[in-house]
């Protein structure tokens, strides 16, 4: 593994856009990515609020927001304790906006899977509980026996925000006794390494240290548009579930199996276990062959995912057009020369992945094989 910081200079990014091929790629808002071997890849966002809690929106809106992203499931997460439109809706039923989004979704093949936010100060913070069966139920004072109902109800369990803030100022993720004795329990089964607009090294490794589910969510409460600025070409944060199908059952059993990865600002963060093969099923060599007698191997990659790949070579070959780092743009096919010496039959070329994390500071290695025509 190669160590380099997460977000490149801007300066980089406009000196790898001059070295690569000419290219065009029209934006398109839904978000795609290839499934891997045994698995479905879903794209799910397990975190958003409406007017049922504080965010400003109806439910249906967040439904209409989850088809147009092509997003396979989603979660209405409302406060459990704060309801600040009481006085415009006092419905008192916790399940109200699950019911409306479902209701909404059907039609449509989108999973709304229910769930609800408890809100407390910290410790243990705000953590959401999804899958569960009564959003009433977890109405509950005291904050250790919410997340035993939680669990009696079958919920899966993420600590949101853990770097928030108004509870963490200094933007750390710090575990406390609260929360070692929730996961002791086994009451706490994944953290939110990316939320909004934000992304926590410290939570990542809290994620790696005690086992539990990477998970990144958009924690939206105005409009998806606008907040990630999706016509100016922006996503919204996601995590992409490893299922075996695309029903509620299978995307529960992948979440408490740690079969994720989160989707942040163009970085993939996840274990190797489940971030190599995504990237692996991503990238392909399409076409390869030398420029007339000389040794200089043209190489076409297709890229079949959203993520624009940002590659530095680690295979000691220097390239003909550009320096040793490579764009692959997404959903399209990137040209590349390689220097190889003499003309080869076959050969590797090793990659370090940089817009691809497994660790604070440390980036993935691939190797892509290229048989010459």
């Amino acid at each position: 593994m190669k160590k380099r910081s997460l977000f490149l200079p801007l300066y980089l990014f406009a000196q790898l856009a001059m070295a690569q091929a000419p290219h065009t790629h029209a934006h398109q808002r839904a978000i795609e990515f290839p499934d891997v071997p045994a698995y479905q890849t879903l794209v799910c966002d397990f975190h958003q609020h409406t007017a049922f809690s504080d965010g400003s929106v109806w439910p249906d809106i967040r439904v209409q927001e989850a088809l147009r992203d092509s997003i396979d499931a989603i979660s209405l997460t409302e406060h459990l304790e704060y309801q600040p439109h009481k006085a415009d809706i006092p419905h008192p039923d916790r399940n109200r906006s699950y019911e409306l989004a479902e209701n909404n979704a059907r039609a449509y093949g989108l999973i709304v899977v229910k769930g609800s936010e408890i809100t407390r100060r910290m410790p243990p913070g705000h953590t959401n509980a999804i899958f569960i069966q009564d959003a009433n139920k977890l109405l509950i004072q005291d904050s250790i026996e919410v997340f035993r109902e939680a669990k009696r109800q079958g919920a899966f369990t993420f600590w949101n925000h853990p770097n928030w803030t108004a509870q963490r100022p200094d933007g750390i993720a710090r575990l406390t006794a609260f929360h070692l004795q929730l996961i002791e329990e086994g009451l706490l089964d994944g953290i939110e390494v990316v939320n909004d607009l934000t992304y926590s090294d410290e939570a990542l490794q809290i994620a790696l240290e005690y086992n539990l589910t990477i998970m990144g969510t958009s924690d939206i409460h105005g409009l998806v548009d606008w907040q990630f600025q999706i016509p100016e070409g922006g996503h919204r944060p996601v995590t992409l579930v490893f299922a075996t199908e695309r029903t509620k059952e299978a995307i529960k059993e992948a979440l408490m199996d740690r079969r994720t990865v989160a989707w942040f600002n163009n970085t993939l963060i996840g274990r190797p276990a489940q971030l190599l093969p995504l990237i692996e099923a991503s990238l392909s060599v399409v076409k390869a062959t030398y420029f007339g007698p000389s040794s200089v191997a043209v190489i076409t990659i297709r890229n079949t995912s959203d993520a624009e790949y940002v590659l530095q070579s680690q295979s000691g070959y220097t390239f003909h057009t550009g320096t040793d780092l490579i764009v692959l743009h997404p959903q399209a096919e990137t040209e590349i020369q390689v220097k190889t010496l003499e003309q080869l039959e076959e050969f590797d070329l090793v990659f370090s992945v940089l817009n691809a994390v497994t660790a604070p500071n440390e980036h993935p290695s691939i190797t892509l094989r290229v048989d010459m025509e």
